[in-house]
């Protein structure tokens, strides 16, 4: 799927991929090894060897290097549930949702794992981690109600969603917790299984 997309893509927008990816791999590499709040932009920038300006072009802070993507996996998500049929009750379409658009929202444990980590250990992070979950809901929430019947789907289907994603928090906890070694599926799936038993 992403071979294809790099293939449609022109050479401005490839060289445009190619160099943000290139500033998101040396800026994790700081990260990592020095914490993410010791490592500041110059740095960043210097490991690249680009300008500040050219890092603001592609990133609009220092946070959005680890969390600029999460708003898009969000979005591969909703696409993912656009596409299922309306047969299927709301958590379940959003459990299958979650797994056809994994491809583009959990493809490398590794890189992954480091993340959580530091945003577990960076309060600005998981300050802009909520940030970015709320575009998770604003996407969401409208494709649930659609599925719903009753005097107000949209509450319904705020509930929902903010409790589907409190469990996708609590197991990917869950997973930081256990070093990357556990099953994030299973894990997410013994969270609703305990909200929906409640």
């Amino acid at each position: 799927m992403y071979v294809g997309f790099m293939a449609k893509m022109t050479a401005w927008e490839r060289q445009r991929a190619a160099l943000r990816e290139e500033i998101s791999a040396a800026a994790c590499a700081l990260f990592v090894a020095q914490g993410f709040e010791a490592t500041t932009v110059d740095q960043i920038v210097e490991a690249v060897g680009i300008s500040r300006r050219s890092f603001f072009r592609y990133f609009g802070s220092k946070e959005d290097v680890l969390l600029g993507d999460l708003a898009a996996r969000g979005d591969a998500v909703a696409r993912a549930l656009s596409g299922r049929s309306h047969a299927e009750d709301p958590w379940e379409a959003l459990r299958g949702a979650m797994i056809s658009a994994q491809p583009e929202t959990f493809n490398d444990p590794v890189a992954d794992l480091a993340i959580a980590r530091l945003t577990h250990q960076t309060p600005s992070l998981r300050a802009r981690l909520f940030e970015k979950r709320q575009h998770w809901r604003d996407a969401l929430v409208p494709l649930i109600a659609g599925r719903l019947d009753g005097p107000d789907p949209e509450f319904t289907a705020s509930v929902i969603v903010s409790a589907v994603l409190s469990c996708l928090d609590t197991a990917s906890e869950a997973w930081l917790a256990a070093n990357g070694e556990a099953d994030m599926l299973e894990l997410y799936d013994r969270a609703v299984a305990t909200i929906r038993a409640s």
